[in-house]
């Protein structure tokens, strides 16, 4: 089970590739979520590994990964469970969004 901080939680398989991809790069196993205005649905998400934890931050730890979410960005993926999904379309890390209204067909995107 992940570890919930109510916040945003972070599945055990999407720790384990972040800790994968993080020990080939040589960084900390620290996986940043950020929310931008764009894609097709009006917000998208954006992944990408951090160097550190910045002030402000909203963290979850599992299996020794955090999933860090600036205090901007929170208030839209509140509740939202961050998950690494394998399948024939491709691998991709999937957030499960309870606030997102509506979404486009990649997931990539959402509105509220």
């Amino acid at each position: 089970m992940a570890s919930v901080i109510s916040d945003i939680a972070l599945t055990p398989s999407a720790a384990a590739r972040v800790a994968a991809i993080a020990g080939k790069q040589g960084k900390p196993a620290i996986l940043r979520l950020s929310v931008e205005g764009g894609g097709c649905s009006g917000f998208q998400y954006r992944f990408g590994l951090a160097d550190a934890v910045e002030p402000g931050d909203i963290t979850v730890e599992t299996d020794g990964v955090t999933l860090a979410v600036d205090d901007i960005s929170i208030d839209l993926v509140r509740g939202a469970s961050v998950d690494y999904v394998e399948s024939l379309g491709g691998a991709a890390f999937k957030v499960d969004n309870p606030n997102a209204a509506s979404g486009c067909g990649c997931g990539t995107s959402f509105s509220v």
